[in-house]
């Protein structure tokens, strides 16, 4: 079989544990015996098997128990149940506690195997329908320009290989979708992709977030958690914003990236995963290095191959292809009839500034056709969509000076004329420039607005 599988095996007899050990690992799975419950309990838990086979009479706690508690403990691998001494109540019981089948002793070497097979094949088809119905109404990656272009090269390039890849790119550029297009066209692509935003988790949960924890760890830990790096096992984990993650967590995933394993809060041993780590932010990490805010030991781990994304601005030649995909999901989304924008339109959003990115102007072409009073959207409605003040700022602060001054000085009076306009409500302005709350309040202190400031401005 093409997929290989990490399997537990759980009898009493060591003639059993030893022959169908062998037969699996002939087939070039690896296989874990134990002969006990209790040791079987502790595997699963500090481990990650893709299958669990286990008997059920067995001396002390039986088969059936081990299902229960490993249900109760929130383990999630598929259990198979075998037995010598099968009924069918005993086949009920253990369907209705969750097991994936029921297996009659003795067992020949082609229906176990073809059961693992089945087993692995209905795993995947879990995982690709949760990553399926996690993406319904998510943005394609959508160029046509040269800028794209090489940018895609690269992806398409690295995304065969294991190294680390890093993105680079401003809020709202798409650096998520990169890295999904990263996992999917890799030989990890059956396997899970799990995300975690940095900057979005707080301090204190962001261990337990990628590491997990088990029960009564912590005050509040209710229960075992399998954390983000076990989630993603075999796959891809997409750290996005970590130039944002605290620096004592910076040591530990450190340690993870050079071990290969990682322990869970409470946890007794460390547990082995085998993980793509891709990273992203919008960040300088390395001013971050020089300004000790980032690890220079951890910089170097996973800063292999960085991938820069351009800002919008800088691929204008996209913007139609972008303009006329997002209302086709629009329409599609809303059950709309098919919108048209004219050229003049068109033109108009090309020359927009667009600080919030790809995913400002994905919001701005919904807005503009709940506008739109045709099946047309005009120049007229994107002058009644977009704030008409961001077209002109100061000429003393953008006119003159670095191009970086420049982009700095628009984006700051893009964010005042938006917080005017949405009366100072941070949610709003957020949502009207395409951005997270927590970027909008970071894009506002780095070009040097004070929102509490500007709000009894505008009081006023």
């Amino acid at each position: 079989m093409a997929q290989k599988a990490h399997l537990l095996i759980v009898d009493d007899e060591a003639n059993t544990l030893a022959s169908l050990s062998r037969a699996f690992r002939l087939e070039g799975h690896e296989a874990a015996v134990c002969d006990n419950a209790n040791k079987a309990l502790e595997l699963a838990k500090s481990q990650s098997f893709d299958l669990i086979l286990s008997d059920v009479v067995m001396p002390g706690k039986d088969g059936l128990t081990l299902l229960e508690e490993l249900k109760a403990q929130g383990v999630t691998t598929p259990v198979v149940m075998m037995s010598g001494q099968a009924h069918i109540e005993m086949a009920v019981r253990a369907t209705r506690l969750g097991a994936l089948d029921f297996l009659e002793k003795p067992i020949s070497t082609e229906k176990l195997l073809l059961t693992v097979e089945n087993a692995l094949k209905l795993g995947r088809l879990e995982r690709e329908n949760r990553d399926l119905s996690s993406r319904l109404g998510r943005h394609e990656i959508v160029w046509k320009g040269e800028t794209m272009r090489r940018v895609m090269a690269q992806v398409e390039r690295v995304a065969a290989s294991e190294t680390r890849v890093c993105i680079l790119g401003e809020t709202g550029t798409g650096k998520e979708l990169v890295a999904r297009t990263l996992h999917e066209r890799s030989p990890r692509a059956g396997a899970p992709f799990v995300t975690l935003n940095c900057a979005a988790v707080p301090a204190e949960l962001i261990e337990s977030e990628l590491f997990g924890h088990e029960k009564g760890s912590f005050t509040g830990a209710a229960g075992r958690h399998v954390g983000k790096f076990e989630q993603a096992q075999r796959g891809t984990i997409f750290l996005d914003e970590i130039g944002d993650m605290p620096l004592t967590m910076q040591a530990k995933l450190l340690r993870v990236l050079e071990e290969g394993e990682v322990e869970r809060i409470g946890g007794e041993r460390p547990i082995t995963v085998d993980v793509r780590v891709v990273v992203a932010t919008h960040r300088d990490l390395e001013a971050q290095v020089r300004d000790g805010k980032f690890r220079q030991d951890l910089f170097h781990r996973v800063f292999v191959f960085p991938l820069r994304l351009p800002p919008l601005r800088e691929r204008r030649e996209d913007i139609p292809a972008l303009i006329e995909h997002f209302a086709q999901q629009v329409s599609a989304t809303n059950g709309w009839k098919p919108m048209r924008f004219t050229a003049d339109a068109m033109a108009a959003l090309e020359e927009h500034p667009w600080p919030g990115n790809v995913r400002e102007l994905r919001n701005a072409v919904e807005r503009l056709m709940l506008l739109a009073t045709s099946d047309e959207v005009t120049s007229e409605t994107v002058a009644l969509a977009l704030p008409t003040s961001v077209a002109a700022p100061d000429s003393a602060s953008a006119g003159a000076g670095p191009l970086a001054d420049r982009v700095r000085a628009f984006e700051k009076q893009t964010i005042l004329s938006e917080l005017k306009r949405n009366h100072h409500q941070i949610s709003n302005t957020a949502r009207a420039l395409g951005l997270e709350r927590s970027h909008l309040y970071k894009k506002a202190e780095q070009v040097g607005i004070d929102l509490k400031a500007a709000k009894n401005e505008g009081d006023r």
